[in-house]
């Protein structure tokens, strides 16, 4: 049966993408923040899955205020890079995984969970920047991703957004949704975004460290009870967009030890600040 083998975290910043292709990341301010994935690129290379399930969120690409999914699961064979308004990131196309994606929104929605089936949508740098954080800079024509990516888009953008504790469960029912699966398949499942960040308003530029660290203590230590963790304190200590972090906890609640299995194993810890005005964070735990 198909498995979940880890899970990896991590910040999404547009800003990390157009400084790793423009070529900047040697620059000083640039230089620390990309030292944090060095033993991620060897890890993954030497942790190599055959799929990634992607938690992130859209930035009104593939959605608009239109229509707004909570969750959307891609089901396609692949998916175009999003142009966000300066053409699209120069990275390789994404290749899907129809059949382990249909299989798990199947599953999903008969435990009870309303997910968006989405047949064709492009992708921005929600999803882009963490593959190019963990696989490196890759030609656009001449490369591909070492694996095949699900997109699963999370609403934290327009409220209302899911809950902490709904994002914990929805983890869950994919995990079980995976291991369901009757195909030999070795499965990461990554949840982006984050962490402390504010964009607009009297407290743009928010970054709250300790809060930060708390998170990533308490998502290793105690998901369950991070996973209780009420809107207003994501917003009040980690800044508007600090609700992003709800989609960290999808990926955490897929992790065997919330299923009564043995702890996971932390195989890297990452924090720095600042990255354009966001705090990154980042964080490997092996099944």
């Amino acid at each position: 049966m198909a498995r979940i083998t880890a899970s990896v975290y991590t910040s999404h910043v547009p800003a990390i993408g157009a400084a790793l292709d423009l070529g900047k990341t040697g620059e000083p301010y640039w230089q620390k923040v990309f030292a944090g994935y060095e033993f991620s690129k060897q890890w993954l290379k030497e942790h190599r899955p055959d799929v990634v399930f992607l938690v992130y969120n859209d930035h009104a690409t593939a959605f608009s205020l239109e229509i707004i999914p909570t969750f959307a699961i891609g089901t396609a064979a692949e998916y175009a890079v999003a142009d966000e308004g300066w053409g699209p990131r120069p990275v390789p196309k994404v290749v899907g995984h129809p059949e382990l994606a249909s299989h798990i929104a199947q599953s999903v929605i008969q435990d009870d969970f309303d997910l968006t089936i989405v047949n064709k949508m492009d992708v921005d740098h929600g999803l882009t920047v963490p593959l190019s954080l963990m696989c490196g800079k890759l030609d656009p024509v001449k490369d591909a991703w070492p694996f095949k990516v699900i997109p699963f888009a999370v609403n934290v953008v327009q409220y209302p957004v899911p809950s902490g504790r709904r994002c914990f469960a929805l983890g869950q029912a994919i995990r079980k949704a995976v291991e369901s699966y009757d195909e030999d398949l070795n499965v990461q499942i990554w949840g982006t975004g984050g962490m402390s960040h504010q964009l607009q308003g009297a407290r743009a530029g928010l970054i709250n460290k300790e809060w930060d660290n708390r998170f990533l203590d308490r998502l290793i230590d105690d998901p369950a009870g991070l996973a209780q963790v009420p809107h207003i304190e994501y917003v009040r200590e980690a800044g508007s967009e600090g609700i992003e972090l709800v989609m960290w906890l999808i990926a955490r609640g897929a992790m065997a030890d919330v299923a009564g299995g043995p702890k996971p194993k932390v195989a890297h810890r990452f924090y720095h600040v600042p990255a354009s005005n966001t705090a990154v964070g980042h964080l490997i735990l092996e099944n």
